[in-house]
Formats: C-alpha cells, sequence, structure tokens
C-alpha cells in the first residue's frame, strides 16, 4: 500500500489537495497512471512527466510540476506530490 498527497499551490498557499491511495505495491511504471488519476480527482490537466520528476520522487519523495510542464496554461504556481512514509 501506499499514499501520495498531491498539492495545487498558488502563491504559496495550498488552493486544492488530495490523498492519493492504492492498496497495491508502488510501480514506477505505473506512476504517469497515478498522477492522471490524481489529476482527475484534483480536475487539473495531466502534466507531462519527464525522466526528472520520476528521479525527484525516488530519491526526494516528492516532485513538483511548475506551469511549464503543462501543454495547456493553469491557473497555479505548482503542482506538488508528494509520499507519505
Amino acid at each position: 500500500m501506499f499514499r501520495i498527497w498531491a498539492k495545487v499551490m498558488k502563491d504559496g498557499r495550498i488552493v486544492k489537495q488530495t490523498t492519493y491511495e492504492r492498496e497495491e505495491r508502488f510501480s514506477y511504471d505505473a506512476f504517469f497512471g497515478y498522477v492522471a488519476e490524481i489529476c482527475d480527482a484534483l480536475d487539473v490537466p495531466t502534466p507531462v512527466l519527464l525522466k526528472t520528476h520520476l528521479f525527484h520522487y525516488a530519491k526526494f519523495n516528492h516532485a513538483v510540476f511548475r506551469p511549464s510542464d503543462f501543454m495547456e496554461s493553469v491557473p497555479f504556481d505548482r503542482l506538488v506530490l508528494e509520499n507519505i512514509l
């Protein structure tokens, strides 16, 4: 089981947040699917997933998506995904 805390940030404040939980074992191969489901829950577009996002999530237990990571314009500064240990 794993949990991810997702936060939509604007001007240093949390605008929206959700906790994503799955009973199965975490898989980096399925990480894009997790991000897509989290974005659906938050009602925000799905960002482009880069190797650096995966590296930061694996090494530092969090990934930060900035507006430049989205194909369309977004009304927030960051989408932060944090692994809940």
